[in-house]
């Protein structure tokens, strides 16, 4: 088959394309009545090739579609975190969700991104569901962190946790001591397995998005992977502030 005789599907997607994308300007400018399918398809391949960028935004429309249509479900689960496990304003009226591993060295390089967002945004309230994915140290400081929630220290220890370096039972109890942690009661809350049901659900949570990496944001109708930047993030943010 030619590139001239597109199959039926080929001829309906390539109209779709130009009547809804173009809209009623572009459609109007390309008179498609009395032509025959060849013809048709004729035209539309060549609009096409002289308006690529319409593919593209086709692509990310049903991209945003689909990401809205993932994360709607998983809103209330993702924003809600675990108790305490916050940046920021703990009450805010705009939730950025980022997934998290202390030994991730992009998270940590994000750590000045996330600051300029909070310090920019004071209705902003970031929650981290914590997702150990590295190394078995990484669960170990993510289940301190949710000791520290439970103190009332999580974002002491988040900071300390990362500025000690990569997670071990040196760097975990420093950055716990530096919050100001009850090493003892959060040693025993660890060892009671209370954390557990937690991180297997911010696994599942990830899973379902598609998350495989971290960090991992989640804000409005959208989600995304990466060390992104503060731009990126604040734009992020912007849309979801419109939204």
């Amino acid at each position: 088959m030619s590139d001239k005789q597109p199959s039926h599907f080929g001829r309906m997607l390539l109209t779709i394309a130009l009547a809804l994308v173009a809209g009623g300007a572009g459609a109007a400018a390309w008179d498609f009545s009395g032509l025959g399918s060849a013809a048709r398809d004729d035209q539309t391949r060549e609009w096409l090739m002289q308006n690529p960028e319409v593919l593209r935004d086709m692509a990310g429309a049903l991209q945003t579609k689909e990401t809205a249509a993932q994360v709607g479900p998983l809103r209330a689960k993702l924003e809600a975190g675990y108790p305490g496990a916050v940046l920021g304003n703990p009450n805010g009226k705009l939730t950025l969700v980022e997934f998290s591993d202390y030994a991730c060295g992009y998270c940590r390089a994000s750590l000045p991104d996330v600051a300029a967002l909070l310090a920019a945004n004071p209705d902003l309230k970031v929650v981290v569901q914590e997702y150990p994915i590295l190394t078995a140290e990484s669960a170990d400081a993510a289940r301190m962190a949710l000791a520290a929630a439970d103190q009332g220290k999580y974002e002491a220890f988040h900071n300390a946790m990362y500025a000690a370096g990569r997670p071990g039972a040196e760097t975990i109890a420093q950055a716990a001591n530096k919050a100001g942690l009850d090493l003892a009661a959060a040693r025993t809350a660890i060892e009671s397995g209370k954390y557990e049901s937690k991180l297997a659900d911010n696994h599942a949570l990830a899973e379902q998005l598609g998350f495989n990496g971290t960090p991992s944001w989640v804000i409005g109708n959208e989600a995304f992977s990466g060390a992104v930047g503060h731009a990126e993030l604040n734009a992020a943010v912007l849309r979801a502030r419109e939204g």
